[in-house]
């Protein structure tokens, strides 16, 4: 009978030992998809920091044109009046 009882717990304890194996695997796991998530989260931080900087050059670059268009369009203007003012002497 005392043999039967060490069997017992001898596999009570392989099962025991085994289930913390198994709860051990599963916290590897979900500390895995974790650090996954927050290098994904980095990397989409550090895209976002891009594009926001591409967008105000782009921005910069759009007011800039914006300017040198008026400033021509001023130019040419004053060009056209100079032109029709020699013209009607």
């Amino acid at each position: 009978m005392p043999a039967k009882t060490v069997n017992a717990a001898i596999e009570e304890l392989r099962n025991a030992v085994q289930s913390l194996e198994i709860a051990i695997d599963g916290r590897f796991d979900k500390e895995k998809d974790v650090s996954e998530f927050e290098r994904e989260v980095r990397r989409v931080n550090t895209d976002r920091s891009r594009l926001a900087q591409e967008l105000d050059q782009s921005q910069f670059r759009a007011n800039r044109l914006e300017e040198v268009n008026r400033e021509v369009s001023r130019r040419l203007v004053t060009a056209m009046e100079t032109i029709r003012a020699v013209l009607d002497r």
